[in-house]
């Protein structure tokens, strides 16, 4: 039986911790010896999560050791006062030898520890910028599900946590056991960690939303115009009504939503194909290549090379032998 121990502190998010934990406990219903699980924290007793609930951990000086080191995110994850005495912890237990993995911002918890110094890492694409800056020696990945560099394995926002512990689970069960878990918990299996976390506007937007016909037809037509008038005419409604409505419906304006599904389409079609970036902003409807990289670095928080050239390294092994997630 695997040993794995969650690191608690006031203010971590409930579902990082109890996401990937629920993964563990379910695969051991499903064929294989499974993993014993321990919360601990700076001091035994109560832990109170941001939305209020509470969980019981043990001092970790009292805990007997692990194999595996979970730290989930949480708005706590931003205070450092709030987990400054486990930091000694996560750096000793990442010392030897043992799998350290973080969920979203509990990243912010092994940097600070000094275990993603010279390391890939993700993190909750909100989060990135700020972990990059305060921590100039990690290699921030904003767009991976998870991250795998050795012994440390990282990941992007809550859900993500899942598909962290079942990638966890394959690795010391096999993927018939990782298989089973997901089918489970009636979570999608495998699914890659360079996938990339930026949901598409479409999947945003309620399934019964009165305009997605619109977007639909507007994403299929990329490369034409596509002003206010002419998606207004497409729904059957003046410009001022449909304005209006869409913005209410949608949340962004519909200039906005336009921007944003030439900015995924692009994003996808740099990620996958070897094309030139100036073919790949004319099918996408941008004037030209700098006005594409200005919305990139807008929106994205960095220019389409660099978007490029992150996708190429996720998808080839470092010369290191690490592994990729």
């Amino acid at each position: 039986m695997i040993r794995v121990a969650c690191v608690l502190y006031e203010g971590f998010l409930l579902l990082d911790a109890a996401g990937p934990l629920t993964a563990f406990e379910v695969a051991g219903h499903c064929g294989c010896p499974g993993y014993s699980v321990e919360m601990l924290a700076a001091r035994g007793g109560p832990v109170r999560s941001s939305m209020g609930a509470v969980l019981e951990a043990t001092d970790f000086r009292r805990s007997a050791g692990c194999d595996t080191l979970l730290v989930p995110g949480g708005f706590g994850a931003r205070r450092p006062e709030a987990y400054a005495g486990l930091l000694g912890f996560i750096r000793e237990a990442a010392a030897d030898g043992r799998r350290v993995a973080s969920v979203c911002s509990g990243a912010f918890l092994l940097a600070d520890a000094g275990v993603l110094d010279g390391r890939r890492a993700a993190t909750h694409w909100g989060e990135a910028a700020s972990l990059a800056r305060l921590h100039p020696r990690v290699e921030v990945d904003d767009a991976s599900l998870y991250v795998c560099d050795g012994a440390v394995w990282t990941s992007a926002g809550v859900t993500a946590g899942v598909d962290l512990a079942l990638a966890l689970i394959e690795a010391d069960y096999g993927a018939e056991i990782a298989r089973r878990t997901a089918q489970a918990l009636v979570a999608p299996f495998r699914r890659p960690g360079a996938q990339t976390q930026h949901a598409a506007l479409l999947e945003l937007v309620a399934a019964d939303n009165r305009f997605n016909e619109v977007l639909a037809w507007a994403r299929a037509r990329l490369a034409e115009p596509l002003d206010v008038e002419r998606l207004a005419d497409r729904a059957a409604l003046s410009v001022r009504h449909f304005s209006r409505a869409f913005t209410a419906a949608i949340g962004v304006s519909p200039a906005k939503a336009v921007e944003r599904l030439r900015l995924e389409s692009a994003r996808a079609a740099l990620e996958a194909s070897a094309r030139p970036i100036e073919r790949i902003a004319r099918e996408n409807g941008f004037a030209d290549p700098d006005r594409m990289r200005r919305a990139f670095i807008r929106v994205f928080g960095e220019p389409p090379q660099a978007i490029r050239r992150k996708a190429q390294m996720r998808r080839s092994p470092r010369p290191d032998g690490r592994g990729e997630g």
